[in-house]
């Protein structure tokens, strides 16, 4: 059996607070031991780089703290839990890396550090330094300082966009599943296991309700493999309940991969992993086939626009059955599109009262994600 990460020379795990911190607020250190023992064997056997993405600070602080309802009762709890429990996690990344003589270096970020261009190129560039001095950076959503409404909400789309980041080949998420089903197997008996999964826009599986921000759940998982597929990476979901997780997967290949092609330009993987998308636009027939031949998107071809945008701000596009396919940014603000949508490009002048630009969304802004 060919190991899952054959070709992978870099690769992200993300690690859960259910996995990290116990239900009272312990870290697990042994389980944690063993992980970055697999990682080490992986860096001596297979030559893979790593790179952790790990939540729980906030578990771990609201214990320190002894503060109620795991320090998620109030914004300011969670901050103060995240910020305190944070730097306990660091100094056992640190000293657990220490006993292997590797270092570990700390990078907190949050969702706006990823979303705009030249930050993003910023955290890419720290990245591949520190790889490069034989340094295993830990990243986490810097929860000290974001709110509700302005975050990751779950480290699984955090692992995809670091991924993309990091130019790494594969994502593993450690999860308390052993991968992807077909539906719920505690309530479906005919619930079929995905070991493979070819393509994420013709997944057909029961995801259950949205869970909200914050929670995790495969429909998270799912998003990640979306972001990370789109940018030509690999992503897999494995359970990680047990001591040496990444080893037993490497050995077993028990899981559930989301199979990727290379080749992806980066600027628009980061166009794809986008996760502030600010409107949709609909399209008709004909736009949905020049979308997917590769040309520009037309004002002529949409035929409903919602939200509230500016130029430049990421912009989900669905046919009229309600599939996505494609994301870009969008060449203009949210009321000039609703007004020349559907419109013949030599009628929009009038409209606009200045020259229109030559599409909605210019294909070199535009990933398909179908």
């Amino acid at each position: 059996m060919a190991s899952p990460f054959e070709g992978v020379k870099r690769l992200v795990v993300k690690i859960g607070s259910a996995l990290l911190v116990s239900p009272e607020g312990e870290v697990e250190r042994y389980w944690l031991a063993s992980l970055i023992d697999d990682l080490e064997t992986l860096r001596r056997e297979n030559g893979i780089e790593s790179i952790i993405v790990a939540s729980g600070a906030v578990a771990l602080g609201a214990r320190i703290l002894d503060l109620p309802a795991g320090g998620k009762s109030s914004l300011d709890d969670g901050q103060a839990s995240a910020a305190t429990g944070q730097i306990e996690l660091s100094g056992l990344f640190s000293e657990l890396l220490r006993a292997h003589r590797r270092r570990a270096a700390q990078i907190l970020v949050t969702l706006e550090d990823l979303q705009d261009r030249r930050r993003y190129l910023n955290a890419s560039d720290t990245i591949e330094r520190l790889l490069s001095l034989g340094v295993t950076p830990i990243i986490n959503e810097n929860d000290s300082v974001t709110t509700r409404e302005i975050r990751f909400g779950d480290n699984d789309r955090l692992a995809a966009r670091v991924a993309q980041a990091a130019h790494a080949d594969m994502v593993l998420l450690l999860s308390n599943v052993t991968g992807l089903f077909s539906a719920d197997p505690g309530k479906d008996p005919d619930a079929v296991f995905l070991k493979t999964v070819d393509s994420v826009a013709d997944l057909d599986v029961d995801l259950g309700p949205p869970t909200g921000p914050g929670t995790g759940g495969m429909g998270s998982k799912v998003e990640a493999a979306r972001i990370a597929v789109a940018s030509g990476i690999q992503l897999a979901i494995a359970d990680g309940q047990k001591p040496n997780p990444v080893i037993r997967f490497r050995d077993t290949g028990d899981g559930t991969v989301f199979t990727a092609e290379g080749g992806v330009d980066k600027r628009k993987a980061w166009i794809a992993g986008k996760i502030d998308v600010q409107g949709v636009l609909t399209v008709n027939d004909g736009a949905r086939e020049h979308l997917l031949g590769g040309d520009n998107l037309l004002t002529k071809g949409v035929i409903k626009v919602e939200g509230e945008f500016s130029r430049g701000d990421s912009v989900d596009i669905h046919d009229q059955d309600g599939q996505l396919l494609a994301r870009g940014l969008i060449s203009y603000d949210d009321n000039d599109a609703k007004l020349i949508a559907g419109k013949q490009s030599d009628e929009q002048e009038a409209i606009l009262g200045y020259a229109p630009r030559s599409a909605l969304i210019d294909k070199n802004n535009l990933v398909l994600l179908i």
